[in-house]
């Protein structure tokens, strides 16, 4: 059962009262050096139901760089840089490493697409990935891929399961949708550019229409403190708790999150994943979130020092090429280490 906990994926779902999951237990954690009751059973399958203050399993404990200091390609304009560059390589070298179709299709089943005539918004949606598993469920003219980033929606425009879809240019932070306008809200390897991911969270609420459901995919943060380092230079990989938190100060409920990872990592977790959690909630009131925030915390239009901007960008990007090497190592080891055996 130990071996199950380490190597192999888990699905978390987190409520609030109780923390169960089947298999190895424990009764205290410590998240940022204080510590709080709770009671945990983990087996395959694993489920954390959570009090008021997630605890969140021993993958995601440790000391991140707050959210609220961005990562150089965690700004916007690094951003739009990277993906430029990225782009051409994106679905063919990348994706293959992270985000593969079938923890695509896992990701996407918490966000329950059961109707075709859904009207669903992909923010973030790139190159079009993530939107050809969300046309599998939904008729493409009912979806919007949104991405602040021309070069990746041209790839998305060339897909022929995409032609119908409506794709636009715009802000995940603010979104050019009105009020209670969608069914579903998917974002899928997005957030680890926001510079605000609260104010990102914020309208993903206030998109979706009542019951609507929201579907948030993204990294998850390392505890090997190689891993942290990069982790912390290139972009931001938020901790398991973290998402539950800004989910529920945007107001959303029943919030929830199952774990993803490519299948030769055997569920190892302590190098973080690009694409490490699959994050729902259910809004549960028409209208805007009841959340309040100030002015954006990053202004596009401001401008910038070009020499600051080229440092950030070489050093944002340097480090992100540790996390394409992280997958070919973790492949070779899968190759070479027999199975059952600990990576």
């Amino acid at each position: 059962m130990t071996s199950s906990m380490l190597y192999g994926a888990e699905n978390l779902a987190i409520v609030r009262g109780r923390v169960s999951a089947n298999g190895l237990g424990f009764n205290r954690s410590e998240l940022n050096g204080r510590k709080f009751p709770l009671k945990i059973n983990l087996n395959c399958g694993s489920s954390v139901s959570r009090g008021k203050t997630l605890v969140a399993p021993k993958c995601s404990v440790s000391l991140p760089r707050p959210a609220s200091q961005p990562r150089f390609i965690q700004h916007k304009k690094e951003a739009f840089w990277f993906y430029r560059f990225l782009s051409i390589v994106y679905d063919h070298v990348i994706n293959p490493g992270h985000w593969t179709e079938d923890m695509r299709d896992d990701a996407l089943e918490p966000a329950d697409l059961y109707s075709r005539d859904m009207i669903v918004v992909d923010v973030g949606g790139g190159t079009g990935f993530t939107t050809l598993g969300i046309v599998k469920h939904v008729n493409a003219k009912n979806v919007t891929i949104l991405d602040q980033s021309p070069h990746q929606l041209a790839k998305a425009k060339q897909k022929e399961p995409l032609k119908e879809c409506k794709i636009i240019e715009g802000d995940a932070e603010d979104l050019p949708f009105k009020t209670d306008y969608a069914d579903r809200y998917i974002s899928a390897g997005s957030i680890e550019y926001w510079p605000d991911p609260q104010r990102g969270i914020k309208e993903a609420y206030r998109v979706l229409k009542i019951g609507g459901k929201a579907c948030l995919i993204g990294p998850v943060y390392p505890t090997y403190w190689l891993s942290r380092f990069f982790a912390d230079m290139w972009m931001l990989f938020p901790k398991e708790e973290e998402y539950i938190e800004w989910f529920e100060k945007a107001g959303f409920k029943d919030v929830k999150i199952k774990r993803i990872g490519p299948k030769w990592y055997r569920g190892v977790r302590r190098h973080g994943l690009i694409m490490g959690c699959s994050v729902t909630g259910v809004k549960p009131a028409s209208g805007d979130s009841p959340l309040q925030l100030g002015p954006k915390v990053e202004d596009i239009a401001e401008p910038v020092n070009p020499l600051v901007f080229l440092a950030r960008f070489l050093v944002g990007a340097l480090a992100g090429v540790y996390y394409v090497l992280v997958p070919v190592y973790m492949w070779l080891k899968d190759q070479i280490v027999p199975k059952g055996q600990p990576i």
